[in-house]
């Protein structure tokens, strides 16, 4: 009797694993109608223009708005507040002054007070040159000795990250970024497309990326304002050295 042919499936590439089914039971972190019991593509679309930082719309793989994200910023604190299709405030989304670490609060809807935070994101303590590593702790881990999730940067495309559940290798969601197509650079957008896996909140995961894209973009004008010190700073010496002979 011959023998059954076996056929190898050919390996998943560690960017984009397959879902796992580990959460067999939606993981509520913001609200339970945020959980799908199966795998969730998102798309997050951006635009480039500088008066629309930090405002996103998400939308399901139909093009349906599901979710907004709106820049609220107050003073000199960032502030983002996520909302929904209807336009009621699902999340609101506040940096931390006077924070070593980037500590970023989510609060439930549209509160800020402590007994509504949902959870806390923050940078760990060493230095990070390669890529963004994310710690994030839930409301009632107040000792924060091991975070609850982690949200990981690629090193070769910082458009991508993964998130993670605690110091574990179970992924529950990552992001990938969308190559620029001519509609998108008319259009002053960019997209990046989302997959939450079953029974995680996906709300919970976008305000994940809305905090990640934050910190990123504060660190990418610190780099600007830097090189841009140091060109005016070398075309003065050169002025100087000028004038001189």
């Amino acid at each position: 009797m011959a023998k059954p042919i076996m056929v190898q499936s050919p390996p998943v590439p560690v960017s984009a694993p397959a879902p796992d089914t580990q959460f067999v039971t939606p993981v509520p972190i913001i609200s339970p109608q945020y959980c799908k019991p199966y795998p969730f593509d998102l798309a997050i679309v951006r635009k480039v223009k500088i008066f629309s930082t930090g405002n996103f719309i998400v939308t399901d793989t139909n093009g349906n708005v599901i979710l907004e994200v709106k820049n609220r910023a107050l003073l000199f604190t960032p502030r983002r507040v996520l909302i929904d299709a209807v336009g009621n405030p699902v999340a609101t989304l506040r940096k931390k002054l006077m924070s070593a670490h980037s500590r970023w609060q989510v609060f439930r809807g549209d509160s800020e007070d402590p007994c509504d935070l949902a959870f806390s994101v923050k940078k760990p303590g060493k230095l990070q040159w390669m890529k963004t590593t994310l710690h994030v702790y839930l409301a009632n881990n107040k000792n924060e000795d091991v975070c609850d999730y982690k949200v990981v940067e690629s090193r070769s495309n910082k458009r991508s990250c993964i998130i993670y559940a605690g110091e574990t290798s179970t992924v529950v969601a990552h992001k990938m970024y969308e190559k620029r197509t001519v509609k998108s650079v008319l259009l002053g957008k960019k997209n990046f497309m989302v997959t939450v896996y079953p029974n995680i909140d996906y709300a919970f995961i976008v305000a994940l990326i809305t905090i990640l894209d934050a910190i990123s973009e504060a660190r990418r004008r610190a780099s600007g304002a830097s090189a841009g010190g140091a060109n005016a700073g070398g075309a003065n010496a050169g002025g100087a050295s000028a004038g001189g002979f």
